[in-house]
């Protein structure tokens, strides 16, 4: 268990592709683990292998509703519907943007076990999926946003 430093934009790191994880080891383990330990301790919902600088296809999300989910090689097969909200990063603190993202997606991917699954989720957590999908692509949420980042770090206080 340990917290991790979180990079931040204008880090190289986030803007690389990550690579596919092929085995899940002791090592891989304890980085999940340290991924929701570094996640709860800033506050966030969800984070990214690369936001913690390892560029693998790794994603953590807990957005309260009961379940943690881990995502190994997260492959986004579907998306329908739309909504549109407020987004923010912990790898852009204090910021956050309106995004249109898909209301519905089902994604395909591997658990610790290295066992094939399949989720379908709706809202805010299929705003999360995409969210942390893009980061193992490269991508920020900024280059989404539709307007100007607000300043939130008031907000958050």
């Amino acid at each position: 268990m340990a917290i991790r430093s979180i990079r931040t934009i204008g880090d190289e790191v986030l803007k690389k592709e990550c690579k596919a994880v092929t085995e899940v080891t002791d090592h891989t383990l304890e980085l999940i683990e340290d991924m929701f330990d570094t996640m709860y301790s800033a506050g966030g919902v969800g984070l990214a292998a690369p936001q913690v600088g390892i560029r693998k296809q790794i994603v953590v999300i807990d957005v309260e509703d009961g379940n943690q989910y881990v995502l190994i090689n997260p492959v986004i097969e579907e998306m329908s519907g739309s909504q549109t909200g407020q987004e923010g990063c912990l790898s852009v603190p204090g910021k956050a943007g309106l995004v249109t993202r898909p209301s519905h997606v089902k994604v395909r991917a591997l658990n610790e076990k290295m066992e094939e699954f399949v989720l379908e989720a709706d809202d805010f957590l299929a705003r999360a999926i995409c969210h942390e999908c893009d980061h193992l692509h490269g991508h920020l949420y900024v280059e989404l946003v539709e307007g100007p980042l607000e300043d939130v770090a008031a907000e958050e206080e």
